[in-house]
């Protein structure tokens, strides 16, 4: 494992920690799906790449109408992926390789299938059942809230009769009915799914859009609201330290992992109090254009957030939700904000390759826990051409066709050169996304045969990352265009800038994300550098 650890219980203050979307990674049983069959076949690679835990996205049963996020039963893996004596399996398996394991908990919404909310329907008007999801009456939506997929937050029922019924709130699809946390069944039974998967050897959980699960019960529209009427409310902090209660119940206890977008730094750290969450997803870098007064804004805001707290800053560069860097960073815009994404938008792939190298080394380097989404060690870029026909992404479909989704970075990944699936299964079944025709040259195979390709890159720096230790200084050069910092030994240089620069003295090139030129830091390209200090 890389890294020095803090202690067994704080594993995860500077844990690499590898995100899995189980329908793309590995398909063991050939039917076109990943699976978990598929992830155990592949547990030597992990191993190998360097890292400390595994985020499993959501492997429940589910109709997937939103890739998983739309959960049925928390405590039924979905046939597709196999069954839970498998994950049992799995989870031993990866800690018998020193590798942990962390689910999704998706705490806002069910899936429209799950036995709650289908015997809500069934129920009727004022019945106890619909107590613990958002019905309404009326003739109108009861409020102008906007879902995160685009377009209304309510639908609404029919009778028995085929009369129009009562209306239910939906933060994103239809197919996700929003619970109600005011009701005791909900924060009772979410506890309880905790302790059935901490009790199977899972590590912690990721809590998936973790400031939206608390609604204002008076509907408030936007403007009428003092505070937001559904995001970041006060009352998601008893619900989280409850949910910590359970975590450090165990000998060895869980891991509570936030995915908190959230602009205001101090909103941001009270979700990271001692009593509340281990870590939070640190969404601003990953947001942030391939500017160096931007990364190194979002950096010393990110530290200066967590220092109050004690509580370690994540580092991501994407997700299952997020444009890849190796298509991204090659834009005119290289930020990234959900509201602005669309078809059509030229990038410069060769200058996104080189930066996505660089912001490599750069997020290895920062004090704290390193987030990699699968793929991103091969450089994967965004498939932006995907058939139509092909695209299941509800984004896609609710934006009209507007927004491209999220398909593109969720095609199964390569492993082979060669072959109908490029080693994704061995039967040659077709992926449930199609892979493009030149998919195998940035499979694991050619890069493995590559002392230059991206995998060797992202294997080097998890090998050395362990040499980057304590606090993080300030380094000052010349030009406001490289960022230069220090960790112990380590001196991480950055050039973000139009030229080549200068390097200062050092005693040995550590690693470097492309060749240096001489004695100069060549542009979009970042280096460790050991010293004397």
């Amino acid at each position: 494992m890389n890294g020095v650890r803090v202690s067994t219980e704080q594993w995860w203050r500077d844990a690499v920690i590898y995100q899995i979307y189980p329908r793309s990674f590995a398909d063991g049983n050939g039917d076109g799906t990943g699976d978990l069959a598929g992830v155990r076949s592949r547990l030597p690679y992990l191993s190998s790449l360097g890292i400390d835990a595994i985020w499993f996205t959501p492997w429940y049963l589910s109709p997937l109408a939103d890739g998983g996020y739309d959960v049925a039963d928390y405590r039924v893996i979905d046939p597709v992926f196999g069954t839970v004596e498998e994950a049992e399996q799995l989870i031993a398996d990866a800690a018998a390789l020193g590798i942990r394991t962390i689910i999704d908990v998706v705490p806002n919404h069910v899936s429209s299938e799950h036995e709650w909310f289908q015997a809500a329907l069934t129920a009727g008007p004022g019945s106890p059942e619909r107590e613990r999801f958002w019905f309404r009456g009326g003739e109108e939506p009861p409020t102008n809230w906007v879902s995160s997929f685009s377009g209304q937050t309510w639908t609404r029922t029919k009778n028995p009769d085929g009369t129009p019924g009562e209306w239910y709130l939906h933060l994103f699809t239809p197919e996700q009915p929003d619970l109600n946390w005011n009701h005791p069944d909900v924060r009772r039974e979410h506890e309880e799914i905790l302790r059935f998967w901490f009790d199977r050897g899972v590590a912690g959980i990721r809590i998936d859009s973790a400031t939206m699960p608390v609604k204002d019960p008076a509907f408030p529209s936007y403007e009428e609201s003092a505070d937001h009427p559904y995001v970041d409310r006060d009352e998601l902090h008893d619900i989280y330290r409850a949910w910590r209660a359970v975590a450090d119940s165990y000998e060895e206890p869980r891991v509570l992992v936030g995915e908190i977008w959230l602009a205001d730094p101090v909103r941001f750290a009270r979700y990271l109090r001692p009593d509340e969450m281990h870590t939070a997803f640190n969404f601003d870098l990953m947001s942030r254009p391939w500017d160096a007064a931007e990364l190194r804004a979002s950096i010393q805001a990110t530290l200066a957030a967590h220092e109050p707290v004690n509580a370690p800053p994540t580092w991501v560069l994407s997700n299952h939700d997020v444009t890849r860097p190796a298509t991204r960073y090659g834009r005119e815009d290289s930020s990234f904000a959900f509201d602005s994404k669309r078809f059509g938008v030229p990038t410069d792939l060769d200058k996104a390759q080189r930066r996505s190298r660089a912001a490599a080394l750069l997020t290895a380097a920062l004090p704290g826990s390193l987030y990699i989404y699968q793929g991103d060690e091969l450089g994967l870029p965004e498939v932006e051409d995907l058939p139509l026909a092909a695209l299941q992404d509800p984004i896609f479909h609710r934006s009209e066709g507007a927004d491209p989704g999220r398909d593109g970075c969720r095609v199964p990944l390569p492993w082979t050169t060669t072959g109908p699936s490029f080693g994704f299964n061995s039967q040659g079944f077709t992926p449930w996304l199609p892979q493009p025709a030149g998919w195998g040259r940035h499979s694991v195979e050619a890069q493995e045969r590559d002392p230059d390709s991206m995998l060797a890159l992202y294997r080097s720096a998890l090998t050395l990352r362990g040499r980057l230790a304590g606090e993080l200084s300030w380094h000052q050069l010349n030009t406001d265009d490289v960022i230069a910092f220090q960790r112990g030994e380590v001196l991480c240089l950055v050039n973000l800038g139009d030229e080549p620069v200068a390097l200062p003295r050092y005693a040995s090139v550590l690693l470097a994300s492309s060749a240096l030129a001489g004695d100069r830091l060549p542009t979009d390209t970042a280096v460790w550098l050991t010293t004397n200090s």
